[in-house]
């Protein structure tokens, strides 16, 4: 299943249904040509105008919208939840700034002045991290403020209780699976504990405390926990991020059984409060120590329970890297499209490449003895020993190996303390492994490689 070859894009569209067969096809064919190359334009992506006037045709069409889009796609994730004792299904907002472009149905960000729209996506990842999947996501513009400095339109809060609504509806299909919704600090909402709790909790809740609430007996509730004993300690090594070097983590971890909310609905939570021990964990001048407050449904008596949820949440990093990678990578603020339908189609296809992407790297870091010939064909191998002054090996590679050599194209050093590729290294590199296999192909069968590119 080649990168280059689309086998991907038409398993994950395989269940599509635009209206027509044609636009099903187009769909599969573009997906294929934005993923082989994510940092290019829409025509420079699909290298002919034949094929960019049939995307931009596909993406102002308005029998279908951005759901249908990304439907096909869900199923398929529902395919690999199946497969999971337990799926994180992480939850976030970002901004997309179309600022400066005359793109109809556009409104404020973050100021006023600011011109953009929201994403809120459900990325579901297993235990030890392997993105599944774009479940659902929501897309909206802001309705500039009134008058008076109040914004019309449903509470942007409701779209966490309508998340976890709809995961609930996913339940079903999933008999063996159980799922958690993972959220940061935002979805701190005691309105979504109730209805998670008036629906008897179908899928489990952690997420980032933000309000040191007042509990029943007027205790505050982080200062009660913090007053209980600790459970014990927990170590992890912190990946580096911008501006912040890797290093290893330290924290003391203390639980409480609490109940939140008033006496006419409370909910039971418990609370985990993972304070870092600055003598012992050596934290750098100027950096603040890592404090985590979580609020979840499950309960929780041991240390190894304890360190497990802490592990999960960390998972939450999942979907930064996926907002990195379609922002950066695929730079979808640089779309040029007329209208908000438009861009919200073109975003659902980028979504699934940007997932796809991820999940490469991820696969590289998590199953790095499978044969590399799962996810790239011969041609694709043989640019990337090619590309980099080496002779193809004699023995069919492993998917590491392979993904390194990618990933060295696009600047990785791969020195002895480098550690593992990240994705900006490997969608850049992508691109120059795709180039070159589609010249070779081209070489061998001028009429058969001009369809694939």
């Amino acid at each position: 299943m080649g990168w280059l070859k689309m086998d991907w894009a038409a398993q994950e569209w395989a269940t599509a249904d635009l209206g027509d067969r044609r636009l099903n096809r187009r769909l599969v064919k573009v997906a294929g040509q934005l993923a082989a190359k994510p940092m290019a334009s829409i025509p420079a992506a699909c290298g002919s105008w034949t094929d960019t006037a049939g995307a931009y045709r596909m993406l102002s069409n308005e029998g279908f919208d951005w759901r249908d889009v990304i439907e096909p796609h869900a199923r398929c994730t529902l395919q690999r939840m199946a497969k999971e004792a337990l799926v994180l299904c992480l939850q976030d907002t970002t901004e997309l700034d179309f600022n400066g472009q005359s793109i109809e149905g556009m409104g404020p960000l973050s100021y006023e002045a600011q011109r953009g729209m929201y994403l809120h996506p459900t990325y579901a990842v297993s235990v030890d991290r392997e993105p599944l999947g774009v479940l659902d996501a929501w897309m909206w513009a802001r309705e500039p403020r009134d008058a008076q400095g109040e914004r019309a339109g449903i509470s942007e809060s409701l779209r966490w209780i309508e998340g976890y609504e709809r995961l609930a509806e996913r339940v079903a299909n999933l008999p063996d699976t159980r799922l958690m919704q993972v959220g940061d600090r935002e979805s701190d909402m005691l309105e979504l504990m109730q209805r998670a709790q008036a629906m008897d909790w179908p899928v489990d809740l952690l997420v980032r405390s933000q309000h040191n609430r007042v509990l029943p007996d007027g205790q505050r509730l982080w200062d009660e926990v913090q007053a209980g004993e600790s459970l014990g300690e927990i170590e992890f090594a912190m990946a580096a991020r911008p501006g912040r070097k890797a290093r290893v983590v330290k924290q003391q971890l203390r639980v409480r059984r609490v109940v939140l909310g008033d006496a006419g609905a409370t909910v039971p939570m418990t609370c985990v409060i993972a304070s870092e021990m600055v003598a012992q964990s050596g934290i750098p001048q100027g950096e603040k120590p890592v404090c985590w407050r979580l609020l979840t449904n499950r309960e929780i008596s041991t240390l190894a329970d304890a360190a497990e949820l802490i592990d999960w949440y960390r998972a939450r990093w999942e979907v930064e890297m996926f907002f990195h990678v379609l922002k950066t990578g695929c730079r979808v603020e640089a779309l040029q499209l007329a209208s908000l339908p438009r861009i919200e189609r073109a975003l659902a296809l980028f979504m699934v490449v940007s997932w796809r992407i991820a999940h490469l790297m991820r696969m590289g870091r998590t199953c790095p003895d499978l044969p590399a010939s799962l996810m790239f064909d011969a041609d694709e191998i043989q640019a990337a020993y090619v590309l980099n002054k080496k002779s193809p090996p004699a023995v069919p590679p492993r998917l590491n190996d392979v993904i390194r050599q990618i990933a060295m194209l696009g600047g990785f050093l791969a020195r002895k303390g480098d550690g593992e590729p990240g994705v900006k290294t490997l969608w850049i590199g992508l691109q120059r492994v795709t180039d070159f296999a589609a010249g070779v192909k081209f070489m061998r069968d001028p009429e058969a490689a001009g369809s694939c590119v």
